[in-house]
C-alpha cells in the first residue's frame, strides 16, 4: 500500500483526488490548517473522511513538514494548497507571495533532506500565462503573469523546476485551466453563477452581479482533471504538463447558458465595472496534446454539458445550500 500526502485536501480538488487515490488502494494522509476539520465538507460530500488520515500542519513552518513527511513515510505528496482567489490577491498581494512560494520551498527542501526519492505534484496555473503572445498555450508558452496569484505561482512554478534540473527530484507541475465541481468553493465564478442563478429561479434574489463577462476562459471538469495529476505521479521521468479542455468559452455565454436552463430572463444580469479587476487576460487556452500522449490522459467533456451536470447536482442538493 502506498501513501500519499495532499495538502489542500479541504478544496474540490483535494477531495476528488483523495477519493481517487483511495479507490487505488493508497493511505491518503490530508495535511490541514489548525482548526480546519470542521471544513471538509466535500471529503464528508464524496464520502471519503472517514478514510483519510488529517494531520494538523503548518505549510509555513518547515520543521512541521519535517515531522509529518518523517513520521508518515509517504512515497508521493501532492501539493494543492495555496491562496488561489485572483481578487483576494489583488487585496493581499504580500501574504499571497509568501505562502505560495515559501510552502513550497517547505516541501522541496524537506524532500531534499528526509527522502529524495519522494515524488511531488506541484498545482500550478494557466494564470501564469497572463498577457498571451500566442494562441494555444503549451508547455513552451512565455509566462507574463498578470495577478500578484500568478506571479506567487510562477515563482513556485520555476523552484520546482529549478529543484527538478539542481537536485534530480521528481517534481511534476499540473499547469491546470479553470476546472469545476460541485465541491467548487462560493466565491469562483461558475459556482456562483449557478447558486444566485438558482436563487433567482427561486423568487429569493433578483439579478446577478458580475464584472467583465466577454472574457473568455478554457474550462474544465475537475474530477477528470485529478486523474491527470495521479497520472503525472506514475510516468519515468517527471515533467510539467497543460492540463484542459483546449478551447475557451466566454463567461457571459455561461451565465446566458445557466439562465436558458433555467427559464431566466438575460436582463437578470447586471455588469457592474466595479467587480473588473485591475489587469485581465482577454481570452486563453491551452493545448493539452502532451498530457493525451505522455500520460493517456482522455478528456472529451464539451463545458455546456459539464454545466448541466453541475446544475443538476446543485438542484439535487438544494436544501445543503
Amino acid at each position: 500500500m502506498k501513501t500519499a500526502i495532499i495538502s489542500g485536501i479541504s478544496g474540490q480538488d483535494g477531495a476528488y483526488l483523495a477519493a481517487l487515490l483511495l479507490k487505488k488502494n493508497y493511505r491518503v494522509i490530508g495535511l490541514i490548517r489548525e482548526g480546519q476539520s470542521k471544513e471538509l465538507g466535500g471529503l464528508t460530500y464524496l464520502g471519503v473522511k472517514g478514510d483519510i488520515i488529517l494531520k494538523e500542519c503548518n505549510l509555513m513552518n518547515k520543521k512541521a513538514i519535517v515531522d509529518v513527511i518523517s513520521s508518515e513515510k509517504p512515497e508521493e505528496i501532492y501539493n494543492l494548497a495555496a491562496q488561489s482567489s485572483v481578487f483576494e490577491s489583488f487585496n493581499n498581494p504580500i501574504d499571497t507571495f509568501k505562502f505560495n512560494t515559501i510552502s513550497v520551498f517547505n516541501f522541496l527542501e524537506t524532500i531534499k533532506l528526509v527522502n529524495p526519492a519522494i515524488r511531488l505534484y506541484q498545482a500550478s496555473s494557466s494564470e501564469m500565462c497572463g498577457k498571451v503572445n500566442e494562441l494555444p498555450i503549451t508547455e513552451n508558452s512565455v509566462l507574463h503573469p498578470l495577478s500578484p496569484y500568478a506571479t506567487s505561482k510562477v515563482a513556485a512554478h520555476f523552484t520546482c523546476v529549478n529543484y527538478r534540473e539542481s537536485y534530480k527530484l521528481y517534481v511534476a507541475c499540473g499547469i491546470l485551466f479553470n476546472h469545476e465541481s460541485y465541491l467548487r468553493s462560493e466565491n469562483f465564478f461558475v459556482k456562483k453563477v449557478l447558486q444566485q442563478s438558482i436563487r433567482i429561479a427561486h423568487g429569493l434574489q433578483d439579478f446577478i452581479e458580475v464584472g467583465n463577462v466577454d472574457i473568455k476562459r478554457d474550462f474544465g471538469y475537475s474530477p477528470s482533471y485529478v486523474e491527470a495529476m495521479y497520472q503525472m505521479l506514475q510516468q519515468e521521468r517527471a515533467s510539467d504538463y497543460l492540463i484542459c479542455s483546449g478551447k475557451s468559452i466566454s463567461l457571459k455565454s455561461i451565465i446566458h447558458y445557466v439562465f436558458d436552463m433555467l427559464n431566466i430572463s438575460k436582463d437578470r444580469c447586471i455588469v457592474n465595472p466595479m467587480l473588473y479587476r485591475p489587469n485581465e487576460i482577454l481570452d486563453i487556452y491551452g493545448d493539452n496534446t502532451k498530457a493525451k500522449n505522455e500520460l493517456g490522459w482522455n478528456y472529451d467533456y464539451d463545458f455546456y454539458k459539464v454545466l448541466e451536470l453541475l446544475l443538476e447536482e446543485e438542484l439535487k442538493n438544494l436544501p445543503k445550500i
